[in-house]
């Protein structure tokens, strides 16, 4: 089974393609490491204020390296209702310097703030005796319906946790770090993991996706190719609060496979393809923004840059078992973390329930559709 107690998509049976890393998540990326920090505070008897269900994602894209050091990356906005700083820099330059943490639409701001204060404390002599700055990449979905979003909850203590807490191996997925408090066509939703192998040139290289899933009608989901959501349409929380949807999608994909930025940029709009077949239609209020990034050449210490450097990249022309890759991953980490969510009480309005997708039922209804 996955990191989680619950079954995972192909652990219940469901037909994905392709081959998986050894946990199926962003972590089959050599060096890359994920970490949570999980805030849920019940309401007690008597307290007037509302409940808490938030938290931060953090990804560590080398692991705990020994100073920071940039990674060629690229990012797609598909419907831009969101937020993901340090946005315009990786457009211009192709590259960011930090970790990535994912949260709640209210804590951006101090989530980077707590990335700012975790890497001068770590990389001192790189911020005090060369002078250098970064732009943390902070991105965000909205759990104002099961968080107190307003109560502004996060602190930087709790960004330096998730942080500190990063580790390769298996990823929790559902109810954890910047996922806990989101919604996924209508049911419970967060996070979700995901990771595929492919070769070019006879090598194999990975590629590895995580989400924060907060998005979608229950009308419109679908399960490899199986219209369940028309076939589920109980508790579909948004139908007792309005008819629009309400959320977003952050995608954050990462490959070992040489990659430059403009090629970067393309894999992350694959991301679209392998939300579309869940059923999303980047709705109007929905923010689906995504970044790719590439962990291969060799890291750059910045206080030591080079009139010229030598990169490696792979040919355009072999490109879509990349773009393949990373449709798939997209497509499965969402309903992983549909699979691995937990039902959780609402905030305003008060007293409803955001229902987790019943296995069962689930297995029940893609066996029939498989059977026709």
């Amino acid at each position: 089974m996955g990191a989680g107690l619950k079954k995972r998509g192909r652990e219940l049976g469901l037909p994905f393609s392709g081959e998986t890393g050894a946990y199926n998540a962003i972590t089959d990326v050599p060096g890359v490491e994920v970490g949570f920090k999980t805030i849920t505070k019940n309401k007690g008897e008597g307290d007037p204020r509302p409940g808490v269900q938030t938290g931060v994602t953090a990804i560590l894209p080398r692991g705990r390296a020994a100073s920071p050091a940039y990674l060629y990356a690229g990012m797609h906005s598909l419907n831009g209702n969101g937020e993901m700083t340090g946005a315009h820099w990786i457009n211009d330059a192709g590259y960011f310097v930090s970790p990535i943490c994912i949260t709640n639409t209210h804590s951006v701001g101090i989530v980077h703030h707590g990335v700012l204060k975790w890497m001068i404390d770590r990389y001192p002599d790189f911020f005090s005796e060369q002078h250098n700055f970064v732009m943390p990449v902070v991105a965000e979905t909205y759990d104002g319906v099961l968080n107190d979003i307003n109560g502004l909850h996060i602190t930087e203590a709790d960004v330096i946790d998730a942080l500190d807490s990063a580790r390769s191996g298996q990823v929790a997925e559902g109810n954890v770090g910047g996922g806990n408090g989101m919604i996924a066509y209508e049911f419970k939703g967060g996070t979700g993991v995901s990771s595929r192998l492919f070769e070019i040139g006879a090598r194999q290289y990975a590629l590895g996706v995580l989400v924060q899933s907060n998005f979608g009608k229950r009308s419109d989901l679908v399960v490899c190719g199986a219209p369940v959501g028309e076939l589920m349409p109980e508790d579909a929380i948004y139908d007792e609060i309005m008819r629009r949807e309400m959320g977003s999608v952050i995608v954050v994909i990462a490959t070992d496979a040489p990659l430059i930025p403009s090629q970067l940029s393309r894999v992350a709009k694959r991301a679209s393809l392998g939300i579309a077949r869940t059923g999303a239609l980047a709705a109007n209020g929905s923010g689906d923004i995504f970044l790719a990034f590439s962990t291969a050449n060799e890291a750059v210490d910045l206080s030591k840059i080079s009139v010229v450097r030598q990169i490696t990249a792979v040919e355009d022309e072999y490109l879509d078992e990349v773009y393949r890759a990373a449709r798939d991953a997209v497509e499965e980490a969402i309903i992983n973390a549909l699979l691995a969510a937990e039902a959780s009480l609402s905030v305003n309005p008060a007293g409803l329930t955001a229902h987790t997708i019943d296995h069962d039922r689930l297995m029940n209804l893609m066996k029939s559709r498989l059977n026709t």
